[in-house]
């Protein structure tokens, strides 16, 4: 009996032993994948998709248990996925064996008609996560509900991904191609597909992007354009003529549900670098960027580098312009809720803004509407003009206007301007720069608290900066520079005369 015991103490610990290959440890997060996102192609209306492939790699000695493999949304998620040839949207405690790797199919179906005429994006987007919440990792998923083209990085054999250089350091972008085997001429883009851009795309030295009326680009996080050193930007759009802003240029992020319509910050910035030049901008919408148009120098030339026309730029998490020893034309410019200001003409350059409205009604009480300075005031970063004609500087907060001199060059001139300076403690009451009389104003109104010399905007939260009928801008213009129309192609010579700012009033229903 004893012997028939130990006999089976010993097979049982030989099984033991051998099972140990199949012990499963949790995971700790640490998993690979074929891709940080996978991107379906077009979905029709109720027509499946084709099937795409993700591939998880456990690349540890040990094998591993998923605790959870799920999707975002779970089983409200469009997408439906396969794993380990199990069809559903949430698995448990999937199996890995050390050194090795499982298939994830994708699938999906849409109907088109449930986002078509509602706000909800052409993108549908979901993410597919691995773990949980100590240890977690996720895959993107995105799938166009109409089609698009997809501008991003290529990816190499050796797992490396483009990238652009940037000083001593890169960036995740990539440099358009005139000639792309998938996407043909990409240095002009057309109003047939919208536009989504992955990391920044970069116009190639001594090359033009072309950007026809009606295009819709849209930016996922950290990305953006570069106009690189010789290289420019043309943006040709027109005036709509309905409210879907049809001719409308507009720049906004990819994330389109109704809940980001707002949400500063979602993507980089349009970068003109130094030396781009010829740069010519006309009815474009920028919305919800880092920095909106971001200037660094000039083309060394008397020809303004950047001329603007018509161009909006709302809700950008720090600047709206910003331009650093810019060289810069405007003309009907709006630009509202901007982190630090809207408008920021700094370290020096030379500035020409007519008809243009920079508000400012960010929810904290240190942003400005309009920032220039000279830096450090040495001559490289002298301000050789800042010149504002009948535009609304304006804000929610007391100073609408931050004028910083330090060098003996800075020549600026505010001409039939309505401004805000509430200056309630005098501290500015014998600073030169703020005395708003003698060479450098002329006929200027300036409101000196939130009740008087109001622009009277229709809606500031939704960045509608047409002003009212009980406005102080209105009819108080000078018809010597308004010589065009007015943001929205209206003419600007009223029975009230010609008014401030980017737009003619009008009455506001009641």
């Amino acid at each position: 009996m004893r012997k028939y015991l130990l006999l089976c103490s010993l097979v049982i610990l030989t099984i033991c032993s051998c099972r140990s290959d199949f012990d499963f440890e949790p995971s700790t997060g640490r998993l690979g994948f074929s891709k940080d996102t996978v991107y379906l192609d077009t979905v029709f209306t109720n027509i499946g998709s084709s099937t795409y492939t993700l591939k998880v790699y456990n690349r540890s000695n040990k094998n591993i248990s998923i605790p959870n493999i799920q999707l975002g949304e779970k089983e409200n998620s469009k997408y439906r996925l396969m794993v380990d040839g199990m069809p559903g949207k949430v698995f448990n405690n999937v199996e890995l064996l050390a050194k090795d790797s499982m298939f994830i199919f994708i699938e999906t179906t849409i109907d088109y008609n449930d986002y078509v005429n509602s706000e909800t994006t052409f993108l549908y987007t979901d993410h597919i996560e691995f773990g949980t919440d100590l240890n977690f990792q996720k895959v993107e998923l995105v799938t166009l509900v109409q089609d698009a083209i997809f501008l991003y990085p290529k990816k190499f054999s050796n797992g490396t991904t483009e990238t652009l250089p940037i000083g001593d350091d890169e960036i995740y972008g990539f440099y358009l191609d005139p000639a792309d085997p998938l996407n043909g001429d990409e240095l002009h883009w057309t109003n047939t597909k919208p536009y989504v851009i992955y990391g920044y795309a970069a116009v190639p030295p001594a090359s033009t992007l072309i950007v026809d009326a009606g295009v819709r680009a849209h930016f996922h996080a950290e990305s953006g354009i570069i106009v690189a050193n010789t290289a420019s930007l043309q943006v040709n759009g027109t005036t709509s003529l309905t409210d879907d802003l049809e001719n409308e240029v507009i720049f906004e992020s990819d994330r389109l549900e109704p809940s980001y319509t707002d949400v500063p910050g979602q993507w980089g910035t349009v970068w003109f670098t130094q030396g781009s030049t010829n740069n010519s901008i006309t009815n474009l919408t920028i919305k919800n960027a880092t920095v909106g148009m971001l200037v660094s120098g000039n083309d060394g030339t008397t020809t303004p580098t950047l001329d603007l026309t018509n161009v909006q730029i709302y809700n950008c998490s720090n600047v709206g312009l910003l331009a650093r020893t810019g060289n810069i034309t405007g003309r009907n410019i709006a630009i509202n809720n901007c982190g630090e200001t809207s408008l920021a003409c700094s370290f020096g350059g030379s500035y020409e803004f007519t008809h243009c409205t920079f508000a400012n009604y960010w929810s904290t009480p240190s942003q400005t509407a309009v920032l220039i300075d000279d830096y450090d005031g040495s001559a490289i970063y002298a301000l050789t003009k800042a010149n504002f004609r009948n535009c609304i500087i304006y804000g929610s907060t007391n100073l609408a206007l931050s004028l910083n001199k330090e060098g003996s060059t800075f020549e600026y001139q505010f001409d039939n301007c309505l401004i805000k300076f509430a200056d309630f403690s005098n501290q500015f009451s014998t600073h030169p720069e703020y005395q708003f009389t003698g060479t450098n104003y002329t006929n200027c109104i300036i409101a000196t608290n939130s009740t008087i010399n109001k622009p009277d905007f229709f809606n500031t939260d939704s960045n509608e900066l047409i002003i009212g009928e009980d406005s102080a801008a209105k009819g108080m213009a000078n018809s010597t520079y308004s010589t065009f129309n007015d943001i929205l192609d209206k003419p600007r010579n009223t029975t009230n005369g010609y008014d401030i700012g980017a737009y003619n009033f009008i009455v506001f229903p009641n």
